[in-house]
């Protein structure tokens, strides 16, 4: 299946094609067509398999009808519950509607000044991304103008239910005209998520895309249990200490925990800063900033502050804290491994553990073998209910990853190791392997 074939403006696929895209993706085919009908959908797929697209294509579609009704007001509305997700659907429609004319975009979001956003609302416009809470402010000051609205989008949806912006959300709907096209984006499309399709929607089109399990072929993932902080801090700065390591996304479970762990990290001589959801706009902006530039290697992030970033030279991804969702943990890892480059996804799991890493194997089909560095070997080795794999000799022809450079003496707990990114494929090996067992489950 090619663009053409789902009728799009021939301007729009000649941007399609300028980015480098020749096929839509499996999302993209059953929701651009259903979109460009009028029908309200509720989509259900996951990161990275170009939802995006699946919204903005439509939108701009549209927008290459003459209006129902004049004005200034927006004819789009997008909805996304944070920042970094908004200014990447803010590129996107940048990027899609570059041989359109007079296309005019705005964003509003928290963390950014008052006065220049209010400006932008007073302006014509067509395309309005915006995060709940700072829209709701402006429809409060009597700045929002939804009389022409004709398209309302909810990016991922279960995140804003997650976050507590649905309130937010149908206030805002409510604003807007009954005969608007609403499309619903999210993970699932159960529970909470239903309940606010059903509210929001009219006879929608349900369309469901399951994860593509070779997704992430070209990523390794990896377990390291550990007996408590000290050890997962030790086998932290091992990593990162890898001069194979190009930059890191290391994810925390609060706020405070990133900016503790960024602070100690900079302490011990690491290019490190956390992002998070505390931080103003301007700070959020300046620290991706300086991880695109590449003055931060290892960037300390919460789930919801890492979502929408696309930096192609993350090469790993270290879950410090295991996700509570086994969702967020393909949200993590699909941060590395971009434009088909292979990545290494790491993650910490105590003993106690053992159940989350069996929700986050059973949600992504995918068994995640467990490692362990020589020298910092946990003390109570976790039960599997498979057999342990054999154990590796000097040349690592069994699969596994490099611990110490060949020849190197035996690391002791604490020191720094170097582990090597694998030459031919994240699942090779060079120099003297780690130990690898097949499967450790957790008690």
């Amino acid at each position: 299946m090619s663009f053409e074939s789902l009728n799009l403006n021939p301007t729009i696929v000649q941007a399609i094609t300028a980015a480098g895209y020749t096929e839509p993706t499996a999302v993209q085919a059953q929701a651009i067509p259903d979109a460009i009908a009028g029908h309200d959908l509720m989509v259900s797929a996951p990161t990275g398999t170009g939802k995006t697209a699946a919204f903005v294509l439509p939108a701009l579609q549209r927008l290459g009808t003459a209006p129902a009704k004049h004005g200034r007001g927006p004819r789009v509305l997008v909805l996304t519950p944070t920042r970094e997700l908004a200014l990447q659907v803010t590129n996107a429609v940048s990027k899609y509607s570059r041989g359109m004319r007079h296309v005019r975009t705005g964003t509003v979001l928290g963390g950014m000044p008052y006065p220049k956003q209010r400006k932008l609302l007073d302006s014509p416009l067509d395309i309005l991304v915006a995060t709940p809470g700072r829209l709701i402010d402006f429809m409060e000051q009597g700045k929002v103008d939804f009389s022409r609205l004709e398209l309302l989008v909810l990016d991922e949806a279960d995140r804003m239910l997650d976050m507590g912006f649905i309130k937010p959300v149908e206030t805002i709907a409510a604003a807007t005209p009954t005969t608007r096209q609403t499309m619903l984006f999210s993970a699932t499309l159960d529970g909470g998520i239903a309940q606010l399709g059903k509210r929001l929607l009219r006879n929608p089109k349900l369309i469901e895309v399951a994860a593509p399990r070779a997704r992430h072929e070209n990523i390794e993932q990896r377990l390291h249990y550990v007996d408590d902080g000290s050890h997962k801090g030790r086998l932290l700065d091992h990593f990162l200490r890898d001069v194979a390591l190009d930059q890191a996304i290391v994810f925390t479970a609060t706020k405070r925990g990133a900016d503790r762990l960024a602070s100690k990290l900079y302490e011990d001589g690491h290019a490190a800063a956390a992002l998070h959801g505390d931080m103003n706009q301007s700070q959020r902006n300046r620290t991706l900033a300086k991880m695109r530039s590449g003055n931060v290697r290892v960037l300390v992030a919460t789930d919801v502050a890492a979502r929408g970033i696309d930096v192609p030279s993350i090469s790993h991804v270290i879950n410090y804290d295991l996700p509570k969702a086994a969702e967020d943990y393909v949200h993590r890892i699909g941060r590395t491994g971009r434009a088909g480059i292979n990545g290494i996804a790491i993650s910490f799991a105590a003993p106690d553990d053992g159940w989350q890493v069996r929700q986050i194997e059973r949600y992504t089909g995918h068994a995640i073998v467990a490692h362990v560095v020589e020298g910092m070997e946990p003390k109570v080795p976790q039960r599997s209910s498979h057999k342990p794999g054999p154990r590796q000799g000097k040349g690592g022809k069994s699969g596994g990853y490099a611990g110490r450079s060949a020849g190197a003496g035996r690391a002791a707990p604490g020191s720094a190791g170097r582990w090597g990114k694998p030459a031919g494929g994240p699942a090779a090996s060079r120099g003297k392997p780690e130990r690898s067992y097949s499967s450790f489950r957790g008690r």
